[in-house]
């Protein structure tokens, strides 16, 4: 395993994220306890010691699942990051109580690293509040030595990052950022590097691989790749390409399963940047796949919280982009995985969904569609 020295810790290049956990039944708030204390010995086995969760991933069933697991082990042999959430005006009121309980979940009497979770224009207001107190508040845990690194992450524009890190200046140590070699041009994150490096801020990665997208390319993709890298996965290209930007300190995957997990500890068991040829070679497939990008949801799921409908939406987003890239009507098999009452035709484009959604995603509108294509 890489490991990068950020202050007095030394950091495995690649984190577990813990927003995509093994679950039973598929359902998304029923964490499998058993497979994922079997994934985290099996991560700091290999030499992965750092571990991302935040307050609202799995429904607030992460925290304590991901607690549970490293609770088995010795407290220095892991570095435990959660996040302030911000999706709600109210969380603000109640800091203390969510810090509290946030450390109760996790069962730790402090935080390796805490992050200001999804700073954005909706809410970047409420972080600077001298009425909320929020940061001050933070700074305050740390000197309690509860918080060792306090950072943030961020999906927000250019102009809001500047905003934030010149009113924050000095207080911020790290920031997290969606980086991958299809976001570089299509959400502009090679402004978002050099930013981060402008400030001298390290830089952690969020959706190397877009949620999974990025695993799985077309054949003529995978052939122009393989005739550069034959010996390189198409995972591995992602985590390659990361190896390349200046600045990146932490690469967070969330990896669901033992396979996931084992392949990408073994890229990261050595470092081979891309090349300027094969940097070219990858972003322009990515300047390909923007054409045919409809709805690029990453399945983060921030969404389905407050979903009053109660509609699984990136689900129906992941049939919808596959029924873009096809081109062809929506097939029955697309069509018996749409629950009764639970379809596109169920939004009621109340957009609670768009206003937390980190890629932009103008979901009413996509539903409209899509229930236009499956009963127009």
């Amino acid at each position: 395993m890489l490991y990068h020295d950020f202050q007095e810790c030394k950091l495995s290049a690649l984190g577990l994220g813990c927003m995509r956990l093994p679950v039973v039944n598929g359902e998304d708030n029923r964490i499998d306890q058993n497979r994922l204390n079997e994934m985290v010995d099996e991560a700091l086995s290999l030499g992965i010691n750092y571990f991302d969760t935040a307050y609202l991933y799995h429904g607030g069933s992460s925290e304590p699942a991901v607690g549970e697991a490293l609770r088995r082990h010795p407290r220095e042999s892991y570095f435990l990051a959660t996040k302030f959430p911000s999706f709600k005006p109210e969380f603000f009121e109640t800091k203390e109580e969510i810090f509290e309980e946030q450390l109760r979940r996790c069962g730790v009497d402090y935080f390796d690293f805490y992050l200001c979770h999804n700073v954005a224009e909706k809410n970047v207001d409420d972080f600077l509040s001298e009425e909320h107190g929020l940061i001050p508040y933070l700074l305050e845990q740390k000197r309690l030595g509860r918080i060792r690194h306090l950072g943030f992450s961020t999906h927000g524009s250019l102009d809001m990052m500047r905003r934030f890190l010149r009113e924050t200046e000095g207080q911020m140590e790290f920031c997290q950022i969606q980086l991958n070699w299809l976001d570089w041009s299509y959400q502009n994150a090679w402004e978002k590097v050099d930013i981060l490096n402008e400030f001298g801020l390290p830089i952690w990665v969020m959706e190397p691989v877009r949620g999974g997208r990025l695993a799985k390319l077309s054949d003529a993709h995978s052939a122009a790749l393989a005739a550069l890298r034959p010996d390189e996965s198409i995972p591995g290209w992602c985590f390659r390409f990361l190896q390349s930007v200046p600045g990146v300190t932490m690469v967070l995957s969330g990896m669901s399963n033992m396979e996931q997990l084992q392949e990408n500890a073994r890229i990261w068991s050595d470092t081979r940047p891309l090349s300027a040829e094969e940097n070219a070679a990858l972003l322009a497939i990515g300047a390909e796949m923007e054409q045919s990008m409809e709805a690029p949801c990453t399945a983060c799921r921030y969404c389905v919280e407050g979903c009053p409908k109660g509609l699984d939406i990136p689900a129906l987003l992941k049939l919808y982009n596959e029924n873009c890239l096809s081109g062809e009507r929506v097939s029955d098999g697309a069509r018996n995985e749409i629950p009764a009452f639970r379809g596109p035709q169920d939004c009621i484009a109340c957009r609670h969904c768009e206003a937390v959604c980190p890629q932009q995603i103008r979901i009413a509108g996509v539903m409209a569609d899509f229930a236009k294509k499956l009963h127009g």
